[in-house]
């Protein structure tokens, strides 16, 4: 018999500790922090906006719980900010962040927390992208232009479904968006293992298109305002995260039609939110893939969220700007665009055939 090669995989798993999600879970934040062993003082990064919606609350909580809570409120979520709350930490000796938010709260702590080599937790009070629970985060640039950093996957999530719902309802739909071009994504992921024997990992990929696939098919009766919706479109966030924190990567739920978004950020004049330009690339990038790109279109109608351009307010010329040169966003990172990307009449035949616009 064949003397078999030694086995030598290798692989650290970043996982969050601790997934809170539900009614009147932001009431479990100090408990959760102190079941991670968390103590002395906490960083809570928000803005003026989710201040007020749960950002208070969290430092109420946490000062009345034996903590020693102090808040920052950012502006944006870019490199300065991100020096800004750094700075702060050092000055207050924090020895924990939460970031209480949206994007841009929860991406600036991510950041932060992760060049300080400092425990982060996830508050989110929207479910508008998987962020929520990725180890990726998207920074301004100094160029003024988003781009996409790896940095850490949170500690611990509490997402108060009471408070999420009551977000507006297009945020609720761009979480859904995000989630269903988790399909494409794995299509590209699938494609650059056969053509370019990239690493794969089946059990990312099934996570990922699971969650895709459970959203698709319940997609009629997630409604803006309803808790049962926003505990089920948090489920599939977090279950999307944990799929690229098992696969190292955003592999599973990024592929052309994320670049697609991240070229939109660059060259639209208005970007729109993430998951709904991440779902119109996903019509386009499925029919590429030879799919059913009419069942990701009437899916992403049913959540409510835009499947033209025109609703987003992109233009024409951006839409086909953006697929000409998405593949230029990551060119390491093989998709259903090819090495050389879309001639400016195939990206044009392209939205129009699958009706973007």
């Amino acid at each position: 018999m064949a003397q078999m090669d030694d086995f030598s995989k290798f692989k650290i798993m970043e996982l969050p500790r601790s997934v809170v999600v539900g009614h009147d879970a932001l009431l479990e934040t100090a408990k959760t922090c102190h079941s991670l062993g968390l103590s002395g003082t906490a960083l809570v990064v928000c803005d003026s906006v989710t201040a007020k919606i749960a950002g208070d609350r969290v430092v109420g909580l946490l000062a009345n719980d034996g903590f020693e809570p102090r808040k920052v409120e950012i502006t944006e979520a870019n490199d300065g900010e991100i020096k800004r709350v750094m700075a702060l930490a050092g000055e207050t000796k924090a020895r924990f962040m939460l970031g209480v938010g949206g994007g841009r709260p929860i991406d600036v702590a991510k950041c932060a927390s992760f060049n300080l080599k400092m425990p982060f937790i996830s508050v989110p009070t929207a479910a508008s992208h998987d962020g929520i629970v990725s180890s990726r985060a998207s920074i301004i640039n100094s160029k003024g232009r988003k781009e996409s950093l790896g940095a850490q996957p949170p500690l611990a999530l509490v997402a108060d479904t009471g408070i999420i719902c009551k977000a507006p309802a297009r945020l609720l739909a761009a979480g859904c968006g995000d989630i269903i071009s988790n399909y494409t994504a794995v299509l590209d992921w699938k494609l650059a293992h056969r053509i370019k024997h990239e690493y794969f990992s089946s059990y990312a990929a099934t996570l990922s298109e699971m969650s895709a696939t459970l959203l698709i098919e319940q997609a009629e009766s997630i409604k803006p305002g309803q808790e049962e919706s926003a505990w089920f479109v948090v489920k599939a966030l977090v279950s999307s995260g944990v799929a690229m924190s098992i696969a190292g990567s955003s592999r599973p739920a990024s592929g052309a039609e994320h670049a697609f978004s991240h070229k939109l950020d660059e060259i639209a004049a208005t970007p729109a939110l993430h998951g709904e330009q991440c779902g119109v690339g996903s019509i386009m990038m499925m029919y590429l893939h030879g799919g059913d790109w009419q069942g990701i279109r009437n899916a992403l109608k049913a959540v409510g969220a835009p499947t033209m351009a025109k609703e987003i307010g992109i233009t024409p010329d951006e839409v086909v700007q953006a697929l000409c040169h998405a593949h230029e966003v990551r060119p390491e990172r093989y998709t259903i665009l090819g090495d050389n990307g879309l001639t400016l009449d195939a990206a044009s035949n392209l939205a129009k055939t699958t009706k973007v616009t």
